[in-house]
């Protein structure tokens, strides 16, 4: 059986390509399990992550024959210690320490869809679609965090639509709402996304590990909270060697060289 996905690491960007393409990418037990480690063993050279899908879909969702037919043999225990697994997927895409940029190739359905919004940055084919399938098939919208993050990223009222609706987005629409970032031609796309992570990867990782660190704690705290946190954070980057390294490079006129 080969691995369900690969990496490969180009100047910092690690590209991580779902490789099941018969499928769509659809996850399977082990893909959930494997995914979830990697992302919580990072490697300190990755300083940006470029997550994509092979052949013409991103990722279809829970494989139905793989995951969903087994899930019936389950009690409530052994349901629940499913959807904890999936869950600690996002908790671990949003603790690993570099930006993720998801490159959206094609369908990103279910959990697909969950897989991007917890990347921090979304690129999408002009093929692109995005498809919240849930209630469809008898399941809630709340799924791997999908309530909390996606009224973050298009608002609530479109967040409850999508969810309530089970609605399929085509990738304009979606750029329209706030979901992708960009969308470009499919010839484009994974240009475009590298060129995102690499503008990452050149960056300053410690003070852009901070950035992501503080865009998902502050969500949930008051203006004043926000304040302090943000306080604290910048005094520790300028604290760190960066800093001062940007500041030379300007004085020298000179491209900065980030640890």
């Amino acid at each position: 059986m080969s691995a369900p996905f690969r990496v490969e690491r180009t100047d910092g960007v690690a590209r991580l390509t779902l490789d099941r393409p018969d499928r769509l990418n659809a996850l399977t037990f082990e893909l959930y399990t494997e995914l979830g480690r990697w992302f919580r063993q990072p490697d300190p050279a990755d300083r940006a992550v470029l997550l994509t899908g092979e052949g013409r879909g991103f990722c279809s969702g829970g494989d139905v024959e793989d995951i969903i037919g087994q899930l019936f043999a389950r009690d409530l225990q052994g349901l629940l210690a499913f959807t904890r697994l999936t869950g600690e997927l996002v908790n671990a895409m949003r603790a690993h320490p570099a930006p993720i940029v998801a490159a959206v190739n094609g369908v990103a359905a279910g959990a697909g869809a969950i897989l991007a919004m917890a990347s921090d940055l979304r690129i999408a084919s002009e093929k692109a679609k995005v498809s919240f399938l849930f209630n469809r098939v008898g399941l809630s919208g709340a799924d791997m965090g999908a309530c909390h993050l996606l009224p973050r990223i298009v608002g609530m009222g479109r967040a409850a639509e999508w969810l309530y609706l089970g609605a399929v987005v085509p990738a304009d629409e979606a750029w329209r709402a706030g979901f992708f970032n960009r969308v470009v031609p499919p010839e484009r796309l994974m240009d475009e996304a590298m060129a995102v992570a690499s503008a990452l990867a050149r960056g300053p990782a410690f003070a852009n590990s901070v950035t992501k660190v503080q865009l998902h704690r502050e969500m949930d705290v008051s203006l004043d909270a926000a304040v302090e946190m943000e306080a604290q954070a910048q005094a520790i980057c300028m604290a760190h060697p960066d800093f001062r390294e940007a500041y030379d490079a300007w004085v020298e006129s000179r491209p900065p060289r980030f640890r």
